[in-house]
């Protein structure tokens, strides 16, 4: 599987174009310098990194969009393409599959075998499951799983990853008897 070329980042790419390309953005950014994460921090999607930088201390542009871009190549270890975690679950039938959307998505349409992931549910992972084996973990899409596998690798869990492109990519790429949804926000 061939990984899809990013647009470049520059001066003048609005947040919105950034987070669409790179979806680890914000939390690189509140990790780094404490922008997008609050709102006290909060930044406007039409914002550009430069308007973003000139408003956070002067920073220095192109350092914030290299540090955007090696986060966006150090979330990428931290994922397993449909077709590797296919392969992957063949081989390992005792494989832990986390789906970390909400109870009503996880209801609708799941990755068969995969367990909801609640509170009650991380607990007893942090505490009793072997934080060498793989577990996998997987959203709607790939973004939010990001967030919850770098909780998880933060946690001692060495082999954990997330699903690139959530479990619609997955229903495209491996099992398509899956239904494929989208997620409709009330405004």
């Amino acid at each position: 599987m061939t990984t899809p070329s990013l647009p470049p980042l520059s001066p003048e790419t609005t947040l919105s174009q950034v987070l669409q390309s790179y979806p680890g953005a914000q939390r690189a950014l509140f990790a780094r310098y404490h922008i997008g994460g609050c709102s006290s921090c909060a930044f406007s999607p039409s914002e550009t990194l430069a308007q973003l930088c000139a408003r956070n201390d002067n920073l220095d542009v192109q350092e914030v969009i290299a540090h955007i871009q090696d986060s966006h190549q150090g979330d990428a270890t931290l994922q397993i393409s449909p077709s590797a975690f296919a392969e992957l679950r063949a081989n390992t039938p005792d494989l832990k599959v986390l789906d970390v959307r909400t109870r009503e998505e996880h209801e609708a349409v799941t990755i068969p075998g995969s367990l909801l992931m609640t509170q009650e549910l991380v607990q007893e992972a942090f505490s009793h499951w072997d934080k060498t084996a793989p577990v996998v973990l997987y959203d709607h899409t790939g973004s939010r799983s990001l967030d919850a596998v770098a909780y998880f690798v933060g946690h001692g869990f060495t082999q954990a990853t997330c699903l690139t492109g959530g479990i619609d990519a997955y229903s495209q790429e491996v099992d398509k008897t899956l239904p494929r949804y989208k997620i409709e926000i009330e405004a």
